[in-house]
């Protein structure tokens, strides 16, 4: 097999991998499918709304006395990575690729359920870190020029800090723990490695190393996201560290709830994909009367004299031929 052959494999799958492809597009079962997740469509609606509230509102003011200014009088700096591009390739750009993709498959269900999956691991990751953000109040590692900009540092009676700066800074100035961007990109750029791997099926125990130099790749980027944060001092290791764990989890998480795990044999189709295969298979066959009872009419399988290949009338539905 040529390059191009194995490249077209990978996004158009072989004659097994796409039995229902070509007959579930979004023009004939899209809305259905959206229809049967109308629900989980309206929670991601609550979550956007509960992420709206859990920015809007302030975080816990932590005690941060003078002797702890020591890791806290970092310089403030620009985001290398602004905070406009995060959902940009953790949303959009995997977004891409799944449209890429069902293009060349033409299957509805792994469209739908990849972008739903995606956006669930992102929201629910976007709560759980901003709800946290909001609980611990962690300053940031330059929250002495946050407070004092000036450089003049007041302290109360009771040794606590009296800031003096910009209002918004102060906030931004506690919400050290976890981070936000760390989260979000392991959670989008996470989502978006597992899903690749099963489409290329990296771990099908036939040693091809190279394919996990692009499973790899969206890590390598959410990984230096969560390096750049710290380099720019607006976060500690440990909540870059944490921010990881909690957007690889969740997004693994979410992956498993559509589709298989990608080391399993069927880890490169949503399971709603598999469960139409066996609704169409179990349509096929018919119960007739017979002398003796009930027989079971199963589709004959013929045999292609010229070729000496097989030939079942499940292909022609499987393979989008009827």
């Amino acid at each position: 097999m040529g390059w191009k052959d194995k490249i077209r494999t990978v996004f158009q799958g072989n004659r097994n991998e796409i039995e229902l492809g070509c007959g579930h597009t979004i023009k004939s079962h899209g809305s259905s499918v959206a229809r049967i997740h109308m629900h989980d469509w309206l929670i991601l609606l609550l979550l956007v709304v509960i992420e709206v509230v859990l920015y809007i509102i302030g975080p816990f003011h932590r005690y941060v006395g003078k002797d702890m200014m020591t890791d806290l009088k970092y310089p403030m700096k620009d985001n290398t990575v602004p905070v406009w591009s995060v959902p940009l390739y953790a949303v959009v750009l995997p977004i891409i690729i799944f449209v890429f993709i069902y293009l060349r498959r033409r299957d509805v269900y792994d469209l739908h359920h990849s972008i739903l999956g995606l956006l669930f691991a992102v929201l629910i990751t976007a709560v759980i870190t901003d709800a946290i953000k909001n609980g611990v109040g962690r300053p940031r590692p330059d929250f002495f020029w946050r407070c004092f900009p000036d450089g003049k540092d007041v302290y109360d009676q009771w040794g606590d800090v009296k800031c003096h700066g910009k209002e918004s800074d102060i906030k931004e100035g506690h919400k050290s723990f976890p981070s936000g961007h760390t989260s979000w990109s392991f959670a989008g750029l996470g989502f978006l490695s597992l899903y690749l791997a099963g489409k290329i099926k990296a771990f099908d125990r036939r040693g091809h190393v190279a394919k996990l130099c692009i499973v790899l790749l969206p890590l390598l980027m959410a990984s230096l996201v969560g390096v750049s944060r710290v380099d720019d001092y607006w976060h500690h290791w440990q909540d870059v560290f944490t921010g990881g764990m909690i957007g690889l989890f969740v997004a693994t998480f979410c992956y498993l709830q559509f589709f298989p795990a990608p080391y399993h044999t069927e880890g490169w189709g949503p399971y709603a994909y598999f469960r139409a295969v066996e609704e169409v298979r179990s349509s096929r066959q018919h119960v007739h009367p017979t002398n003796g009872g009930l027989e079971l009419e199963r589709p004959e399988v013929q045999l292609n004299q010229q070729s000496g290949t097989t030939i079942n009338p499940f292909e022609d539905v499987e393979y989008g031929r009827m």
